[in-house]
């Protein structure tokens, strides 16, 4: 069974936009996927997706009903962070806060530790 945890984050905002984009492709359950790779400007890239399957050693918190699940590698380089959507006139996105990263890229999708 995955893990439930609270020292991550899925803001109200991003939960809302997760159920939307379920919703709109016809999917039963909301899940976000957040994964960090290698990569990007400045060493570690977040990678979004809704979840297809939680698997058992997955960590899993939940805001409104909507998912947030993160690998059990990729928790230790997130652990603290609030994922977020932002709808501006420069785009809209889900944006990561992350008090782990030393520094980040301007876009906001990179950071290094």
């Amino acid at each position: 069974m995955a893990t439930q945890v609270s020292d991550i984050t899925l803001s109200p905002a991003a939960a809302a936009r997760v159920r939307w984009i379920a919703d709109r492709k016809g999917e039963g359950h909301a899940a976000l996927r957040l994964a960090v790779d290698g990569g990007g400007c400045s060493g570690f890239t977040y990678r979004f997706g809704l979840a297809e399957s939680i698997d058992a050693d997955d960590i899993v918190t939940e805001t409104d009903g909507v998912k947030l699940v993160v690998d059990p590698v990729s928790i230790d380089l997130v652990r603290g962070c609030i994922v977020d959507f932002v709808d501006s006139l420069g785009g809209s996105s889900f944006k990561v806060e992350n008090p782990n990263a030393a520094s980040g890229c301007g876009c906001g999708s990179s950071f290094s530790i």
